[in-house]
């Protein structure tokens, strides 16, 4: 996909206090996933290398919650970490010109906490801060929330690699 026709290019270079949003087309222009693994629905928040703030909307119709489990349904954790390493990688793919050939992939969960249990009707904040950026390699802090009480808490560091062809 050409620069032209790819409705998120790179950002543009920017003041510190200017932020940046997307929404969810321009979420599927950044990053590979599709339903149902696709784990943030908007982004609120862009400080270019630094931050970023996504949305996940949990619905009952989240294919996880059939077995997940049956009659209390339950967001697993593992999704919640997924959620911040998507918003993380929507960071780090923002900046990258030729992302259509990248593809950013986990290399590390440290310190993942589950504090409080994720159910249909939630809203998530994904908060994502940048811990260290290398060229191609990135260490993210990331905090999940439902209003003001905190979810989800982990450190995960990701890749920068090409795609296969």
């Amino acid at each position: 996909m050409s620069e032209e026709q790819n409705p998120v290019s790179t950002l543009e270079p920017e003041s510190a206090s200017e932020k940046k949003t997307l929404d969810i087309t321009q979420i599927q222009a950044i990053l590979p996933h599709r339903y149902p693994f696709l784990l943030i629905d908007r982004v609120v928040e862009i400080e270019r290398k630094k931050r970023i703030v996504a949305i996940k909307n949990v619905t009952v119709n989240e294919p996880y919650f059939t077995g997940h489990f049956p009659g209390y349904p339950i967001m697993p954790g593992v999704l919640m970490v997924e959620a911040i390493a998507q918003a993380g990688g929507a960071l780090l793919l923002t900046e990258i010109p030729d992302r259509d050939q990248k593809l950013m992939v986990f290399t590390g969960i440290e310190r993942a906490k589950f504090r409080k249990p994720v159910t249909p009707g939630d809203q998530l904040r994904v908060e994502v801060d940048v811990v260290a950026w290398r060229t191609t390699a990135v260490k993210m802090q990331g905090n999940v929330y439902v209003g003001d009480k905190l979810a989800c808490e982990a450190t995960v560091t990701c890749q920068l690699v090409g795609r296969p062809a």
